[in-house]
């Protein structure tokens, strides 16, 4: 057990990070919007606290071969594809092991759509302001590829909200969106869990669990149960 880092699991990093965005509560045209699936109990704190909307944007990191966490790109809903053109040149990645991990997370991207969101339609975005919730960022891969594919639905505005991340993988998400919200950023900066006692995988049924709760609860209505029993 790591008893010396900032936040005890990822309930408690969202209900920090709720605190830092009450400007936002029961704003109707507020959506937030979870990166799945260590994103979810972030972003399902954020929003029950809040009373706001809660829903998915799917993404799909592209792991280097042979070094699965070391992301090359990511991949989103619509079809967006980034990618980090230095790791695939240092790496000497070729095109075909590209190819290959960009089918290979296709087929879980639609996995997890079905799984998660079932027959509920995708939320519409267009003119609403947009908070992509994670438990952290390391590279930048996912939210890059996130941003793209929530600007594509053209909303008012695009906010990410995460608890920690370095602070040169934020300065090179500032420009993309209107606001950036971070609590920690620590250096030097090895990884994401480094900065939680508890940051076991979130599961499948977990990531259901939560999507229900929220989506049971009425858009204005606090109320519904925080993962700690707050």
């Amino acid at each position: 057990m790591k008893w010396d880092t900032p936040f005890r699991d990822r309930a408690e990093a969202g209900q920090a990070l709720a605190a830092t965005l009450r400007e936002f509560r029961e704003q109707a045209d507020v959506l937030v919007l979870a990166l799945p699936r260590g994103g979810v109990p972030v972003a399902y704190e954020v929003a029950n606290t809040l009373a706001l909307r809660l829903d998915l944007i799917l993404v799909r990191k592209l792991g280097t071969p042979g070094h699965k966490e070391v992301a090359m790109g990511a991949i989103a809903c619509g079809g967006v594809q980034v990618f980090n053109d230095d790791a695939i040149r240092d790496l000497h990645i070729s095109p075909t092991a590209i190819e290959t991990a960009i089918h290979e997370e296709t087929l879980e991207l639609l996995r997890r759509g079905k799984v998660y969101r079932g027959k509920r339609p995708a939320p519409t975005m267009l003119g609403q302001r947009v908070i992509l919730v994670d438990d952290g960022i390391a590279t930048g891969a996912t939210m890059r590829a996130a941003i793209v594919a929530v600007r594509q639905q053209a909303p008012a505005r695009i906010a990410v909200a995460v608890p920690v991340a370095p602070v040169e993988t934020l300065a090179m998400l500032r420009p993309l969106v209107d606001q950036l919200i971070c609590q920690l950023t620590p250096k030097p900066f090895h990884s994401v869990g480094q900065y939680y006692r508890n940051f076991a995988q979130t599961t499948d049924e977990e990531v259901k669990t939560l999507l229900r709760l929220a989506w049971r609860r009425k858009t204005r209505q606090t109320g519904a149960p925080s993962l700690n029993g707050r």
